[in-house]
């Protein structure tokens, strides 16, 4: 028996597709196939599976189970909860893999899996091998056993673990995605006075769409801060990977502001260390960095290849514009929104003032939104390569690690494909809104040159 793949499901660093379309059960039990092959073949036994609160979730789960348990695959299934919690168990129970089954934050037709083997990120080829064997039917065979175990509580106390912050009021808005059950165990357990909103896991996404990185869906919880003068609030993507922050006075602290903060805390004990930064954070907080006495690192975007990154150059840090954040000083280094949560309440209290007053310190320049616009999937990547050989050719200053994030007087723009939807994201950063405006004509030139309006950004 074989299995093709549709080449739109094998993404870079994880599988997502249209359910129905792209994504399929027999996609589920062929990737349980090729993914317990290859953890069998490295002498592997024991894999953690777990899936968020999307529909078509419970569905995907089932037939990835009986895909790896016919590999010979023990499988350890975890149930619904945040992808952190998948990481979480793999680690504590020192698993050979693990794959959340999950949509992010895409559209809610949508879903995918992230996969973890070795406790490394499984991204990039390692991802095409899976379709290779597939392709191949170069599977295992076996009869492995299903344990049903309860990671929460453990995974609660983890978060917990060394936590030396004060009692704070802060309002927490889980977007009716897979991080509600342990927003209330873990608010339990915090001192001081919590709020919460859509914390009931509904797949339906009934309130607003579990991307915190579009303030459209922070609203909210603005409206909660501002009404309640609470210190500040915290909002989760659909797995709870990802952070949003709001201050006391209902601004957005962008991921990448995060991160300066926590380099800050992190420089203090770890002088001179790296701090990984994706391609699309603002060159204020690299400069930060560098002030710091750190050593900014900037990096391709994608929560692998910052997980990567950080274990080969030893950084205590990353992080991304969109709110994935790793901390691996006190912690093993993935992703995990509820732990950058609880990390902020303890820098609060490291730092002696308001998130507020942190927030007006932080250095500022004029910045866009990161715009996402539709580019068909097959041609979103080409689209890049004919506007960075048009870049090249002209002698531009461009660093082409994940697109094109091209340097000028007046600051910087950026074009790259997005791994995870059929669009373009660019973002432009300038000190003025003149030189802003001149980085945006230019941008919007290359675009034109390939035949591509960005009128519809988003």
């Amino acid at each position: 028996m074989t299995h093709l793949f549709d080449p739109t499901l094998l993404r870079d660093y994880d599988l997502r597709g249209r359910v129905g379309d792209t994504l399929r059960a027999a996609d589920a039990w062929a990737l349980g196939r090729s993914f317990g092959t290859i953890v069998a073949r490295a002498e592997g036994r024991r894999i953690a599976v777990g899936y968020d609160g999307r529909l078509s979730s419970p569905m995907l789960e089932s037939a990835l189970v009986e895909g790896l348990t016919a590999t010979g695959i023990d499988v350890l299934r975890i149930g619904l909860g945040p992808t952190p919690m998948l990481y979480h168990a793999d680690m504590a129970r020192d698993l050979d893999g693990g794959i959340q089954i999950t949509g992010s934050h895409n559209p809610g037709d949508q879903n995918g899996f992230k996969l973890v083997h070795r406790h490394a990120p499984f991204f990039g080829d390692d991802i095409q091998r899976l379709g290779a064997l597939a392709a191949a039917g170069d599977w295992n065979s076996g009869v492995g056993r299903v344990e049903t175990i309860d990671v929460m509580d453990s995974y609660v106390a983890r978060l917990m673990q060394g936590f030396d912050g004060p009692a704070c009021r802060i309002g927490w808005d889980a977007g009716n995605g897979a991080a509600g059950p342990v927003v209330e165990k873990l608010t339990q357990l915090l001192p001081g006075e919590h709020h919460l909103l859509f914390t009931d896991i509904d797949g339906h996404f009934p309130n607003h769409h579990p991307d915190p990185s579009q303030e459209r869906n922070l609203a909210d919880l603005r409206a909660l801060v501002l009404a309640k003068q609470l210190d500040f609030g915290v909002a989760f993507d659909g797995d709870g990977d990802r952070i949003g922050v709001i201050d006391g006075l209902g601004r957005t602290i962008a991921g990448d502001q995060l991160l300066g903060l926590f380099a800050q805390i992190i420089l203090e004990k770890r002088p001179g260390a790296p701090i990984v930064a994706d391609v699309k954070a603002s060159q204020t907080v690299f400069d930060r960095i560098a002030m710091l006495g750190g050593r900014p690192d900037m990096w391709k975007t994608g929560h692998s290849h910052i997980k990567s990154r950080m274990k080969q150059i030893g950084s205590p840090l990353g992080g991304e514009t969109t709110g994935h954040l790793f901390f691996a000083d006190a912690y093993p280094g993935y992703d995990d929104g509820l732990y950058a949560a609880v990390r902020l309440i303890r820098a609060v209290g490291s730092l002696g003032q308001s998130l507020t007053a942190l927030h007006d310190a932080m250095p500022t320049s004029i910045i866009t939104p990161e715009w996402r616009f539709p580019v068909a999937e097959a041609r979103k990547f080409a689209l890049i390569a004919d506007i960075l050989a048009r870049l090249k050719a002209a002698g531009a200053d461009i660093c082409a690690i994940d697109g094109a994030r091209v340097r000028t007087v007046d600051g910087w723009w950026l074009l790259r494909a997005s791994n995870t939807e059929a669009a373009l994201v660019a973002r432009a950063e300038s000190a003025d809104e003149a030189g802003l405006a001149r980085l945006i004509a230019q941008m919007d030139a290359q675009l034109a040159d390939s035949g591509v309006i960005r009128a519809e950004s988003t």
